[in-house]
């Protein structure tokens, strides 16, 4: 195989990594003493705002009342496929195990009955797309056949002709063989361009710890055989995971940085729940608490991999997102969590985030089946965002991710000022060193993005914190004292 750099690892003296990772540790003893993270240590994803597990019931007239076309009538379009070979341990989503192709087949012919009802709604005759993410599960877990009429009837309703990137996340068994190849040409035939590879670890006691069903070899193969059909790539992986060390996290990372891929994205393990099923995780954690690295090297392993990423050019182009050059990122994550642009999506458990607005389709197949026979979309849940709840969640994401933009933030709240409405607090964060005022934007600074997810929550209204008041100690970067609304409306920081 041919797939990687001619170029060895590069790394700072192992004493400095270690210095360097131990420093981080007390950077976060601090900050929790001082009331910004939870006490415990445990985490919650700011991927939206209000977060996902939050919302109430809504009805499909009620959450499109009063909603209109895009000015550029262009969406950021997502689509679910919701079947997996097997399930691995941290996965806190519903799926499908297993072959079970007809249950597939009326799951597709469902999806495309759903997008017809949207574009009736909508009152369009395609979705014009400015860029498109197709996820699971393992959306490639499909026949060829299956992928080819699911891309057919999917590129016949979006029309493709200003999307700016395609984008798979994909799994490597789906892509190995004389048949993983014939389903990325497939893919590529079709428009897709970055594929996202769930490889989670290069490690195979951990991968057998996370119940993967690929070992290395696979996902080498994998690799290899989307860079020769001229794929995008970006790989993910997990940290804090049973069985994972200090030593063999560096392994992995070290090897990950001499791969042929444009992109490496981290994710720290989330044991409860932040979507819509409970992952078996939680009861590793229950059953085997000696099988789980401690907070202080979970902490660790995250300073060292950025460490060990930047050392061999990769650098955080997007939250959690390390790439050698700029121009390589996810269209539809940027557009979504910093552009805030209007996105639809289509399938279980998916999401549309329309201006002032978001909803989430049912969890649950039988429902899903029951509401577009019935003609009715399948949304569930969802909300339709006050002027106060706009504020803060003009905020959340965009500072997140990249930058959050003064003049951005007055034309998604319909012209609140920035300063006006959170400038109190900004200076707060931006006197523990947390957030850097840059004149047209605000940006975290370094610490800050190691904990961008509890720096965005200081942000939040108090019915949407992801833990009690209790749980953080009284310091003052306590969340719940962070910011109030006055009697008028208006935001501001204490």
């Amino acid at each position: 195989m041919t797939i990687q750099n001619p170029s060895a690892e590069r790394s700072f003296p192992l004493s400095e990594l270690m210095a360097r990772a131990s420093s981080r540790v007390e950077d976060y003893k601090t900050l929790q003493k001082q009331g910004l993270i939870c006490s415990s240590g445990d985490f919650f994803p700011s991927v939206h705002y209000p977060p996902i597990t939050m919302y109430p019931p809504v009805e499909e007239e009620e959450f499109f009342a009063g909603y209109s076309l895009p000015e550029d009538g262009l969406f950021d379009v997502y689509a679910h496929i919701p079947f997996c070979r097997s399930r691995c341990l941290f996965c806190h989503y519903p799926v499908q195990l297993g072959e079970r192709s007809p249950e597939k087949d009326r799951y597709l012919a469902a999806l495309e009955r759903e997008m017809d009802l949207s574009m009736r709604r909508l009152g369009i005759e395609r979705i014009q797309a400015r860029s498109v993410l197709v996820g699971g599960g393992t959306p490639t877990y499909l026949s060829i056949d299956q992928l080819r009429s699911f891309l057919d009837f999917f590129t016949q309703r979006v029309d493709l002709s200003a999307c700016t990137q395609f984008n798979y996340d994909v799994d490597p068994v789906t892509l190995i063989g004389p048949e993983g190849i014939e389903r990325l040409q497939v893919m590529r035939d079709h428009g897709v361009d970055r594929l996202t590879i769930g490889v989670q670890s290069l490690n195979p006691v951990v991968l057998r710890q996370m119940n993967r069903h690929h070992g290395v070899e696979e996902t080498l193969e994998a690799i290899d055989n989307c860079r020769r059909l001229g794929f995008q790539l970006n790989i993910e992986f997990i940290f804090g995971y049973p069985g994972e060390t200090l030593e063999n996290w560096m392994d992995v990372i070290r090897q990950a940085v001499t791969l042929d891929v444009q992109e490496i994205q981290l994710y720290r393990l989330k044991v409860e729940a932040y979507g819509d099923y409970q992952g078996p995780i939680k009861s590793i954690q229950h059953l085997h608490p000696e099988r789980m690295p401690s907070l202080e090297e979970t902490i660790m392993m995250k300073q060292l991999a950025i460490d060990l990423l930047n050392a061999n050019g990769f650098h955080e182009n997007l939250r959690r997102v390390f790439s050698r050059e700029r121009q390589h990122f996810s269209h539809y994550a940027d557009n979504q969590c910093c552009g805030l642009h209007d996105q639809l999506g289509f399938g279980l458990t998916a999401f549309s985030s329309l201006r002032d607005r978001f909803a989430l389709n049912t969890q649950d197949f039988d429902a899903y089946y029951a509401l577009i026979d019935a003609g009715r979309l399948p949304l569930n849940r969802g909300l339709l965002r006050s002027a106060e709840e706009q504020a803060r969640w003009a905020v959340v994401l965009p500072l997140k991710n990249r930058a959050l933009w003064r003049s951005h933030f007055e034309a998604v709240t319909g012209g609140r000022q920035l300063d006006q409405t959170f400038g109190p607090l900004l200076k707060r964060l931006e006197s523990f060193g947390l957030v850097q005022d840059e004149g047209d934007k605000v940006v975290l600074t370094s610490l800050g993005a190691f904990v961008a997810d509890e720096v965005v929550q200081q942000f939040h209204d108090q019915a949407y914190m992801p833990y009690p008041a209790e749980a953080y100690a009284p310091g003052p970067l306590h969340p719940y004292d962070t910011v109030r609304v006055k009697g008028d409306g208006a935001l501001v920081g204490v």
